[in-house]
């Protein structure tokens, strides 16, 4: 590796990163921008469902990426420049004036596209590994920068210290995280219908039918984003009383759109419903639904339920898991 001025370190450089999937608790969409990002309102918590990032850096240039794909994970995965992960290697290569050969191996366990970020993930975990290898390359504010430009959801994946993603509320078209304390780990039953949506389709069909062409909305009104304190304040941390209660309360403005391009989810939502959920989501623009259960073996036994043993989703390339939300601490 070496920077701008040609002079190299010698050393060979090997990182294992992880890159966590997330989920949304809640997303509002309050307007579209005159260059077409989305202004959004969202709840988003990372998952210990994760991709796993190799990242090697030598002496020379270059981005090469292997992916290997886990048994039964939906999504096809680009291993060129199209893929998110090589595109921000470059990026910060080019940005901190630094030369190197990259080598990326991504084993990938999140489905993609999936509504749970796992490509977006990918690009703030090589970014997370180049800032550690190169440390002040870029300041912290350039790095933010340079996430956003990549994608909407890869600034929530650096995380505000760039240490990776922690449950934040999630503003602008991404890029403003605020840390949310006091939210309780919850056991997740992830089910993918195997059909391929992608983001901007979904977003394209929330616009045509007229849910961003109001222009820009007021602060947001799902209580699943105020908290048992309501509007008034900022409520105390800990107002997330329980796992329980915050099932309740999910809203996602994105599935209406979803849902008429992949009517699948509703079948899953329903066959989630029938096996005990708490609640049932769509995650970001889907087409993963989840539902919350009161306990991870509550969520695997499901899963092994009749509600999916019979459903055609397991015959169209359908995949379905078990997860665990990532608790905050009670600290603002």
């Amino acid at each position: 590796m070496s920077q701008g001025d040609g002079t190299g370190s010698g050393a060979r450089f090997v990182a294992e990163l992880e890159a966590p999937a997330k989920l949304n608790l809640g997303l509002r969409i309050l307007g579209v921008r005159p260059d077409g990002y989305h202004e959004l309102d969202g709840l988003f918590v990372p998952l210990d469902l994760a991709d796993r990032v190799r990242l090697e850096l030598r002496e020379g240039e270059g981005v090469t990426l292997e992916v290997s794909a886990t048994p039964g994970v939906p999504g096809e995965v680009p291993a060129d420049g199209r893929n998110l992960a090589v595109r921000a290697a470059r990026a910060f290569l080019a940005r901190a004036r630094l030369r190197a050969e990259v080598r990326l191996r991504l084993t990938k366990r999140i489905p993609s596209p999936g509504g749970l970020g796992g490509g977006s993930s990918d690009a703030a975990a090589v970014l997370r590994g180049l800032q550690a290898r190169f440390p002040g390359a870029l300041r912290p504010a350039e790095l933010a920068d340079l996430a956003l430009e990549l994608g909407a959801d890869v600034p929530f994946f650096l995380g505000s210290e760039g240490l990776g993603p922690e449950p934040s509320r999630v503003g602008g078209v991404g890029e403003r995280l605020r840390r949310e304390p006091g939210l309780p780990a919850l056991a997740l039953a992830l089910v993918h219908p195997g059909q391929r949506l992608e983001t901007a389709r979904v977003y394209a069909e929330f616009d045509t039918q007229g849910g961003s062409l109001t222009g820009p909305r007021g602060a947001s009104t799902m209580p699943a984003l105020q908290g048992p304190g309501g509007r008034a304040g900022r409520p105390d941390p800990g107002r997330w009383r329980s796992a329980g209660w915050l099932s309740q309360q999910l809203e996602n403005e994105l599935e209406p759109a979803a849902r008429r391009l992949c009517p699948a989810i509703a079948g899953l939502r329903e066959a989630l419903a029938a096996s005990g959920a708490l609640a049932v989501g769509l995650s970001g623009s889907g087409p993963t639904v989840f539902g919350i259960f009161p306990d991870a073996p509550a969520a695997s036994k499901a899963l092994e339920g009749a509600a999916f043993r019979s459903h055609a989703f397991i015959r169209s390339g359908g995949w379905a898991g078990v997860a665990t939300s990532v608790a905050s601490d009670e600290s603002a």
